[in-house]
């Protein structure tokens, strides 16, 4: 029998609970061994719980005794994950986690003190909940070079466009149809502002690059700034806006990451990746395009991957998985200014056949985009593809030239 402990009890951590007790015989089968959960730390009391017993408040309780060979952390946020989980590493304990937070911003630590002490530190419920992709990139695609990451990484703000896209509602009212749904939390800005997509990137990059890519490197924009006007200037174009995560090797050896809305061609399969369905594309040598699709996140999809974790542990006691990343370094991440990108700008002008000439004297040949119920001064425009660096810097003279730019957002190349 292996004892493990369980730490956190809230969404995912009752969702561990339940799928192995739910599954107990199942997974002693596949796993060669009974799993017993021994302990459950959480700061709250529950008396009604059928595992009530098992509750402990005390981290060190779990720390200090020796039956306990696995702990699943799934408490969320930084600290005190990290100090725990690495604690945990530091007393001969594997650790399971599904906190993307922990993983993105101190992977390469606790990969590197898990190799140390010939541990296990698995986290494949981290990014994407119950879509397998961290297995498959590590072992399955093991023989490909990674060409590039592209991925719809957050079901919340996919939800929330597609709403947009398909009900033509408006970015406030699908925000609280969320909310009320129970898909975004009342502070929704880890999701609507990228964050949560950022950190998710950033383990996909680590791992398909064995280089680790910290979130403050990685230039993120939310969906905020997006509306309705904008989802019909796409439409047009031939797509829809998506919320898309994307790393390519460059190469000098760096790599380009960027969180962003980005306009979407209906071509590509991405583009029907709709609700809270996460989708992510990896691009291989051998492979070419692999794309993952499936829920997200969300109770038992992340605990199933969870579960699916602690089994692995269990069948690699003595024959650790390498799963590994070094350090990152400063200038790894290509500033994305540098990004060669096509861009949808959108502006108002007073004068639209003196804006336009303008607009073609700065950027050349420019595809023009046209929507019903445009207002009067109203231009909406697809650059040639350049620097992000030279289309601001044109963009720039624009607005010095009087007209209001009213948003610009990326065309994916995928």
């Amino acid at each position: 029998m292996v004892e493990i402990a369980v730490m956190g009890y809230g969404t995912v951590g009752s969702g561990v609970v339940e799928v192995l007790t739910k599954h107990c015989e199942i997974i002693a089968k596949r796993a060669k061994e009974q799993i017993h959960i021994k302990y459950i730390l959480d700061h709250k009391e529950f008396p009604d719980s059928p595992f009530a017993g098992r509750f402990t408040k005390s981290f060190d309780t779990i720390l200090n005794d020796p039956e306990v060979r696995i702990v699943v952390e799934v408490m969320g946020g930084l600290h005190p994950a990290f100090e725990y989980v690495m604690q945990c590493l530091e007393h001969g304990k594997s650790v399971v986690t599904s906190n993307k937070e922990l993983v993105a911003a101190k992977g390469a630590e606790l990969l590197k003190t898990a190799q140390k002490n010939n541990l296990n530190f698995l986290f494949e419920a981290s990014v994407g909940g119950g879509i397998p992709i961290i297995r498959p990139i590590s072992q399955c695609l093991a023989a490909n070079e990674v060409i590039g990451i592209a991925g719809i990484l957050n079901g919340t703000t996919n939800f929330i466009l597609t709403k947009m896209i398909s009900e033509k509602m408006n970015f406030e009212d699908a925000l609280a149809l969320a909310q009320k749904l129970g898909y975004a939390e009342r502070n929704p800005a880890a999701d609507i502002d990228g964050l949560d997509s950022c950190r998710k990137i950033c383990i996909l990059a680590s791992l398909a690059y064995g280089k680790h890519v910290y979130p403050e490197q990685v230039h993120t924009e939310g969906i905020r700034g997006i509306t309705g006007i904008d989802v019909d200037y796409a439409s047009a174009w031939g797509g829809v806006i998506k919320l898309i995560s994307m790393v390519k090797r460059l190469e000098n050896k760096k790599v380009q990451v960027i969180v962003c809305p980005m306009f979407v061609s209906r071509e590509n399969q991405l583009a029907t990746v709709d609700d809270v369905f996460n989708g992510i594309l990896v691009r291989g040598d051998a492979t070419g395009d692999v794309v993952f699709y499936g829920k997200g996140a969300g109770r038992l999809p992340t605990a199933s991957a969870v579960v699916a974790d602690i089994i692995d542990c269990v069948k690699h006691f003595k024959a650790r998985k390498y799963l590994f990343w070094e350090d990152g370094s400063p200038d790894y991440v290509e500033d994305y200014r540098e990004n060669k990108d096509a861009m949808y700008v959108r502006l108002n002008t007073d004068d639209e056949a003196a804006a336009w000439k303008y607009i073609c004297s700065q950027f050349g040949k420019v595809e023009r985009l046209s929507r019903r119920g445009a207002e009067d001064g109203e231009i909406a425009f697809v650059t040639p593809m350049m620097k992000e660096k030279e289309i601001t810097e044109r963009l720039e003279k624009l607005s010095g030239f009087g007209l209001q730019i009213k948003n610009t957002i990326r065309i994916s190349d995928l």
